[in-house]
């Protein structure tokens, strides 16, 4: 039985890439960045072979446990990365306990993390070299701690079975699980300042967590390379107890989810509300933005996008405000409205198989394309504004205001019109609705990279008028440029805008059919 899991695993990776060329091209990009990282782990634990083993010891234990908090949080934040082996789709099944655990345990091997972490874990062995016998406990030791990761990511995942059932729960670990993603910078920067200022605060730490079971069971070869025999056969204890007690809750938890399987109950609530449809006109335009904003402000996929505009200011902030220098605040309102505008560039991909009431309600393309853009439009052009405005207060130079308006504005409606042609004319694999934002669907990758670099390097070529005239304003501190900045952001802005519009309502009515095939495609 463990046996036929593990070819279940393979056969499903291998499908996976027969079904779609492009999740093998992703699979081997992400192969290869897997791999350069895992060299330069390796080539990092070689180097600190040729220091005294306490450096090592302190960077395998730091290092270690960021592992482990890794393999144990993200199937928290990132539901439904890896469903391969689902424990969820084995209900039906009377499948052993205990070979059903070894079976997920070895398939969860399966797979480029699974793969890096268990090759890297053996790695540290060659950073031992030096002395033998931490080299060759350091084999053994590995294998607890690849098992251990396992076990930490298979718990989460079947503990939080239930829960992840729940959309209300979806929604919100999707949208606020991009939050600690979008400060991952400002925290290195926080933390890295920190450490410099207190040079003794790593060994501490590592010497607390050698005590943990986050570091215990990475101490060990440390442990016996400065010949601490006893300590390091405590510590390897606590590590086999340690990866104990998580098998046994991954057990337990695994047995009640099999047992109790998950259900979504039905939230009644009173009729008569219509919600953004109250506020449309009766129009097919209006129909399509009520439905459009609707999904802006319950779809996690799209609150992902959301929540992450007042955290751009704050990534930007500690990257550029070194030195006092506050300019880069000049540029708020362009960037949000060139990510806002080219927000909904893929949202007939969104849609998925609901594309299909448009098609059956014959609802033209002009219609669509109208529709999409006003439901953006009435969150996306007050916050435009607001980031182009409020940062004059602090910066002065208001004679400037006028060109940045310009350029923010420009960046918003051409956004506009060259979303509502890409999104007509490309389509590529996103998450399904219910679905973790942080998934990326097989075979999507590529195609979403292509389409997306291409699409903002031709907004970017679009915009270069007002952000001409906007640079020579800066650079020779006349006004009248600024004015004009503003002049030819708002005309040529609302030209490609309708242009933009017109082409992506022809695109859209001409192969409306193929865009419903393609979109059902992932489903």
């Amino acid at each position: 039985m463990v046996a036929h899991l593990v070819r279940l695993k393979l056969t499903l990776l291998r499908n996976g890439f027969k079904r779609s060329p492009w999740q093998l091209v992703g699979v081997i990009l992400g192969g290869l960045y897997a791999l350069g990282v895992l060299v330069l782990l390796i080539a990092g634990l070689i180097l600190l072979a040729t220091h005294e083993p306490g450096i090592g010891r302190m960077a395998v234990i730091l290092g270690g446990a960021a592992a482990f908090l890794g393999w144990a949080l993200i199937p928290m934040v990132a539901t439904g990365v890896d469903m391969t082996l689902d424990p969820a789709r084995f209900v039906a099944f009377a499948v052993p306990m205990r070979q059903l655990l070894l079976g997920l345990a070895i398939g969860g091997v399966i797979g480029i993390p699974g793969l890096v972490t268990l090759l890297a874990a053996l790695g540290q062995a060659a950073m031992w070299w030096r002395q033998p016998v931490a080299m060759v406990a350091a084999i053994p030791c590995a294998a607890v701690a690849v098992l251990t990761c396992i076990a930490l990511s298979r718990l989460t995942t079947s503990a939080s079975t239930t829960l992840a059932s729940s959309r209300r729960f979806k929604d919100l670990s999707g949208i606020i699980g991009i939050i600690p993603l979008m400060l991952l910078g400002p925290i290195i920067i926080g933390v890295t300042e920190g450490l410099q200022s207190s040079r003794d605060f790593l060994p501490s730490l590592a010497d607390t967590l050698a005590w943990t079971p986050l570091g215990s069971i990475w101490a060990v070869p440390g442990d016996l390379a400065l010949g601490n025999w006893g300590v390091a056969a405590a510590r390897f204890a606590i590590g086999v107890a340690f990866l104990a007690l998580i098998a046994w809750l991954w057990k337990i938890s695994l047995a009640r989810a099999l047992v109790t399987p998950p259900y979504n109950s039905v939230t009644r609530r009173a009729g008569g509300r219509l919600g953004f449809f109250s506020r449309f006109p009766a129009t097919p335009a209006g129909a399509v933005a009520a439905r459009a904003l609707t999904y802006w402000f319950k779809d996690p996929r799209y609150g992902a996008s959301l929540i992450s505009v007042p955290l751009i200011p704050v990534v930007m902030f500690f990257a550029f405000s070194q030195g006092g220098d506050f300019g880069f605040m000049m540029w708020l309102g362009p960037i949000m409205a060139f990510l806002l505008a080219f927000g909904i560039s893929a949202d007939i991909s969104y849609d998925n198989t609901a594309f299909a009431l448009h098609l059956t309600t014959g609802v033209s393309g002009l219609a669509d394309r109208a529709g999409r853009v006003l439901a953006c439009a009435v969150f996306a052009l007050p916050v435009t504004l607001v980031f182009a405005v409020v940062p004059f207060f602090w910066l002065g130079s208001w004679e400037l205001l006028p060109g940045v308006l310009g350029l923010s504005l420009g960046t918003l409606l051409t956004g506009f019109g060259l979303s509502s042609v890409v999104s007509a004319r490309y389509t590529y694999n996103v998450p399904l609705p219910g679905e973790s934002p942080f998934k990326t669907p097989p075979g999507s990758t590529t195609r979403m990279m292509i389409v997306q670099m291409g699409g903002m390097a031709v907004q970017l070529l679009l915009v270069l008028p007002e952000a001409g005239l906007l640079l020579a304003a800066m650079l020779t501190g006349n006004a009248i440029w600024s004015w004009a900045a503003l002049a030819v952001g708002l005309v040529l802005g609302a030209v490609l805008l309708f242009v933009g519009l017109r082409a992506g309502g022809k695109w859209y009515d001409r192969r409306a059919p193929e865009l419903l095939q393609a979109v059902a495609v992932n489903k």
